[in-house]
């Protein structure tokens, strides 16, 4: 019993009540003075232009936060609505359009029953107290029931109830369909989910430079003075020491360049390179003294934000590999899209001391950033070359 009488201590079922009262507001004082009742299928007519205005959604989305939720700045419902969020941003698009316009009908329709319904159920309450407290009120429910008599009063437990049902099950209705006709579109839950996709990616490659490049240099740092300090020998204490500071230098320079990308945090993905970008990566080995021979092929502006973005960095961790292990020497560079599928080669001669692939930071760094997309990533020997090879899922 408590459970049912709950959803009436909370301010949200009254506020809802009142969002559909808010939309017949203005028809109704229309009808009110003009006595036509076509004033509200002009009602219903003029608001189709308006929900066409790309500002409206911003304030039925406000409203609906405001009122619906009782929280003007959360994104989500409260739970009785089936979850989900309302978009505040102007419409753009015409599917959003007509999704607003749905919505306003919607919102007089379901505000003109729920007003009638609640207005009744109030006079027939009122109406059956004064009955059963000896008055005669004229018409209405009393009317059909005869003279007025004191078991009248025993009917208004079931119209309360009849009315707490109307103002309970209304606001849950109306809030469902706000999910559903305010809440973003398939595009900006897309673009959101893109979002969110190129958030997780960067928080895990941040995290995976972390932890090869900082705790590596730590680790060498520690090893190298306790070796030192055990030897007790000022030319390998030296040695030590300028070992720590090399490795101190190159953790540096990777921890700024980590906390480069933490600067950058806010900048919008859309903006990072991608792989109409690999020019320019091109141009960087080229300028260090490799001859890159490459062949970009396909639609690579076709392909999704995410992949791209993703793409250009294994590309980029591809080339930096060549410099770093196999120096300034010809390699070749093959990207292509082939229906669903993003492929990349790089290969290059097999340098002395070829890297192994079950241990390398940024070979690894390459196979996680192909797993998370979906994709796959192998390194290592073909014939006289050492070949990276990658495939992503375009869709």
């Amino acid at each position: 019993m408590v459970g049912l009488l709950r959803p009436f201590g909370r301010a949200v079922t009254y506020t809802r009540l009142l969002h559909l009262f808010v939309a017949v507001v203005w028809p109704a004082v229309l009808q009110f003075v003009t006595d036509a009742w076509w004033i509200w299928a002009v009602a219903a007519a003029a608001l189709v232009p308006a929900g066409l205005v790309p500002a409206m959604r911003t304030v039925e989305g406000l409203q609906a936060r405001l009122l619906l939720t009782g929280h003007p700045h959360d994104r989500g419902g409260d739970g009785d609505g089936g979850g989900g969020g309302f978009v505040v941003t102007p419409s753009s698009t015409w599917e959003d359009r007509g999704r607003l316009v749905l919505w306003l009908e919607a919102r007089l329709l379901l505000g003109c029953v729920v007003s009638l319904v609640v207005a009744q159920l109030l006079y027939a309450v009122v109406d059956l107290v004064a009955s059963a407290a000896g008055d005669r009120p004229n018409g209405g429910v009393v009317g059909l029931l005869g003279p007025s008599q004191a078991w009248h009063i025993a009917l208004v437990p079931g119209l309360l109830t009849a009315l707490a049902a109307a103002v309970w099950g209304s606001g849950t209705l109306i809030t469902a369909l706000a999910v559903r006709l305010l809440g973003p579109s398939p595009a900006e839950r897309l673009a959101a989910l893109e979002e969110r996709t190129e958030q997780l990616l960067e928080r895990t490659r941040i995290a995976r430079e972390l932890h090869d490049s900082i705790g590596h240099a730590l680790t060498v740092a520690v090893l190298q003075a306790g070796a030192a300090r055990a030897a007790d020998d000022p030319a390998f204490t030296r040695r030590a020491l300028d070992a720590i500071e090399e490795t101190g230098r190159a953790a540096l320079e990777d921890l700024e360049r980590v906390l480069g990308v933490l600067r950058d945090s806010g900048k919008p993905a859309g903006s990072r390179p991608t792989l109409t970008d690999a020019d320019r990566l091109l141009d960087s080995a080229r300028a260090s003294g490799a001859e890159v021979d490459a062949d970009l092929t396909g639609p690579l502006e076709g392909v999704p934000g995410p992949v791209s973005r993703e793409g250009y960095r294994i590309l980029q961790e591809s080339l930096t590999n060549v410099l770093r292990h196999a120096g300034p020497v010809p390699a070749r560079v093959r990207v292509s899209v082939e229906g669903a599928t993003l492929r990349l080669d790089v290969r290059n001669p097999l340098p002395a001391d070829p890297p192994d692939p079950a241990r390398g930071s940024g070979l690894r760094g390459i196979r996680e950033r192909a797993a998370l997309l979906g994709g796959s990533a192998s390194a290592g020997p073909v014939g006289d070359d050492w070949q990276v090879h990658v495939e992503l899922p375009v869709r």
